[in-house]
């Protein structure tokens, strides 16, 4: 497994822990490298704490783009573990430029078969894919838009085949 997978799943266990408890950053950071993954490559540690700390930063923007895209799911009602990867691929599609979008939708499809189930996987490559295609409608240099004011449009949602759970 790569750093940057290891970094993105320490990042999706922190916003887990976050989304569950509400800990104080600084608090959940410090248990988390202390008690959980005290001897992490410091490149991973450095990359999973920025991610943790901008996903949470920028956390209404993204639940607004995924509420925008997910037709007949509600962001608080999906299962925590992929609402927390989606949270984190949101992010990385908004304001990670070194990393491929598509590589950013692997990596949020591989940590989903790790720690949820297949149908998580289907159902975060689809929103994640249209969250891609609608950002990169938006901004035809190909660059992705401000994160503090996107534009979030109603047309082309994925759907989920069941009725809201």
């Amino acid at each position: 497994m790569g750093s940057r997978r290891k970094a993105r799943e320490s990042a999706m266990q922190m916003l887990y822990q976050y989304d569950v408890a509400r800990p104080p950053i600084e608090e959940l950071l410090e248990t988390y490298w202390s008690e959980l993954r005290p001897n992490v490559d410091e490149d991973v540690r450095r990359f999973a704490t920025s991610l943790v700390l901008g996903t949470i930063a920028n956390l209404e923007t993204i639940d607004r783009l995924l509420a925008s895209r997910a037709e007949h799911w509600r962001v608080e009602r999906m299962a925590t573990v992929d609402r927390n990867i989606l949270r984190l691929a949101v992010y990385e599609l908004l304001h990670e430029t070194e990393t491929p979008k598509v590589v950013i939708i692997n990596e949020a499809i591989e940590i989903a078969r790790r720690y949820s189930t297949y149908e998580a996987t289907q159902f975060i490559n689809g929103l994640l894919d249209a969250i891609r295609r609608q950002l990169e409608a938006e901004s035809p240099s190909g660059s992705m838009p401000s994160p503090s004011a996107p534009s979030l449009t109603t047309t082309g949602s994925w759907q989920w085949d069941e009725e809201e759970p």
